[in-house]
């Protein structure tokens, strides 16, 4: 059986009561613990303050929207995120999983397809969590975590404080695109005045020193009119 007892219970954040309640009970009756909140103010409290292992987010509540709630929890947290949504629009599918939910489900909804989508998140989340207290290698370029210490084919590599976390960051997750706001909001949490291009500037520097060739980056790829993320298949040699 899959369930976050490690990790935390599964916040559900829907503000109409009767839905909570039977999520909640499909939910516990596979073993799962879960938290209700019942709008988007009350969901990031408790996001911070109980570190739940899963949240599923209804995007129409009351005082802040779901798509707020994601956009502000993904900057300071990668708990997996299941958007419910009224509407079957792509464009309402598009923006949850650019603002970084996991997957999305469309009202009216089974309790079991539900179920299952938190069942099929949480197999692929498992890697990626265990992955946090790991040493994180791929093709040569290796960074441990409670060293503080990157290494490119044996050569250890001086890094900012800046370039770890986003290298850190972009590792952690290969494959997933981040857009230039979402690592903003990851890296500037106090109020900073910054423009979104000054990712820009930090992913060049960080690909002066592990790419092979920077114009030709093999580890961090760009994708046009999102973002950045860290390849799943480095084809790139060591020197």
């Amino acid at each position: 059986m899959i369930h976050t007892e490690r990790a935390g219970p599964v916040l559900i954040v829907e503000d109409d009561r009767n839905t909570s309640a039977l999520i909640k009970t499909y939910l516990e009756k596979e073993g799962f613990r879960t938290i209700q909140a019942y709008d988007g103010q009350e969901a990031l409290k408790i996001i911070k303050n109980s570190e739940p292992g899963f949240v599923i987010l209804d995007i129409m509540l009351p005082e802040i929207d779901g798509w707020e709630v994601c956009r502000r929890l993904r900057s300071f947290s990668d708990v997996p995120v299941l958007m419910l949504t009224a509407r079957e629009e792509e464009i309402d599918r598009v923006l949850g999983l650019t603002l970084g939910a996991d997957d999305y489900v469309v009202k009216p909804f089974s309790p079991r397809e539900l179920l299952e989508r938190v069942k099929a998140i949480l197999r692929r989340a498992r890697p990626a969590q265990a992955e946090k207290s790991k040493i994180l290698s791929q093709a040569g370029l290796v960074l441990d975590a409670e060293k503080l210490k990157v290494t490119l084919h044996g050569k250890t590599l001086s890094l900012t404080s800046f370039e770890y976390k986003l290298l850190y960051t972009l590792m952690r997750s290969p494959g997933r695109v981040f857009s230039r706001s979402e690592l903003l909001d990851k890296f500037y949490q106090h109020g900073e005045v910054v423009v979104d291009r000054v990712i820009d500037v930090h992913i060049g520097k960080l690909r002066q020193k592990i790419e092979q060739d920077p114009a030709e980056p093999q580890y961090i790829e760009t994708v046009r009119g999102f973002g950045y993320r860290f390849s799943e298949d480095v084809t790139g040699e060591g020197p």
